[in-house]
């Protein structure tokens, strides 16, 4: 899940519609119609899905994310009807990034000073919020686009075409950890899974998580099973009435399972 912040005009930088979307990436890789078709469309559904301060919320969805009988599009949209002050959210909604995400409260109160660069999700939070020695999970982060932003997505997509086999997440990781992050100068928040949580490490506090992402985890059936427990959890919570002393998230079992089965 992408939360995006508009910092610089769509046609400053030749790459400023990449950083807006994956969307526009994707399409461009897979027709040859004219790209300043798609970019005159991409721009007005940015205009349509932003939010007053130019924040569009962008989600990844693929054929196996509408299937089956319970597809993993309404889980992520039922949380959004389910969770605390997230409703309104979904009209800024732009749907191309990873949705086995559920959003049970507005994360945007939880995401600080508009003038980070990049906010991301890890796996497993060491304690400090500026150690790029944390995991990082590419299933929610909030990035601003400007020149810093925009060098990074060329780094990270330049590479990843050096890098076939290797997931987006991995590529984006071991710029990180050769040091990209600091060379271009980025201020990079790395979010509490207290408050951005996931399969990889609980939160520890219902009272105040805001997402739930289905990581650690190996197939779209097992994250299914998984976030339809975690809706499940977030239903007995909301009917406790603030008692959640005896509360603990169900086990990720289906998940659990997933890494000693065959795809």
């Amino acid at each position: 899940m992408r939360a995006l912040q508009q910092d610089v005009p769509v046609d400053q930088h030749p790459k400023a519609r990449i950083l807006l979307g994956l969307w526009i990436f994707s399409l461009v890789s897979l027709t040859d119609a004219d790209e300043e078709f798609h970019g005159d469309e991409l721009e007005e559904a940015l205009a349509k899905a932003a939010t007053e301060n130019n924040t569009v919320i962008l989600v990844v969805a693929n054929k196996a994310y509408t299937e089956g009988d319970k597809p993993m599009l309404d889980i992520f949209l039922d949380a959004f009807w389910l969770g605390i002050d997230t409703h309104p959210l979904t009209k800024h909604l732009l749907v191309v990034a990873d949705m086995d995400v559920l959003w049970l409260r507005n994360p945007f109160l939880r995401l600080m000073n508009e003038s980070l660069d990049l906010q991301i999700s890890v796996d497993n939070f060491n304690g400090d919020q500026w150690s790029d020695n944390n995991p990082i999970n590419t299933g929610f982060y909030m990035i601003r686009s400007n020149e810093k932003t925009i060098a990074l997505y060329d780094e990270w997509y330049d590479e990843k075409d050096r890098s076939p086999g290797k997931k987006e997440q991995d590529v984006l990781f071991d710029l990180m950890r050769k040091g990209a992050f600091k060379r271009l100068g980025l201020e990079v928040r790395f979010l509490d899974t207290v408050y951005f949580s996931g399969f990889c490490q609980n939160s520890r506090d219902v009272h105040v998580v805001s997402t739930v992402h289905a990581n650690c985890c190996r197939s779209i059936r097992a994250k299914v099973a998984d976030l339809i427990a975690v809706l499940h959890d977030w239903k007995r919570y909301r009917a406790s009435s603030g008692d959640v002393s005896g509360f603990r998230w169900s086990e990720h079992i289906a998940c659990k399972n997933s890494w000693h089965r065959r795809r």
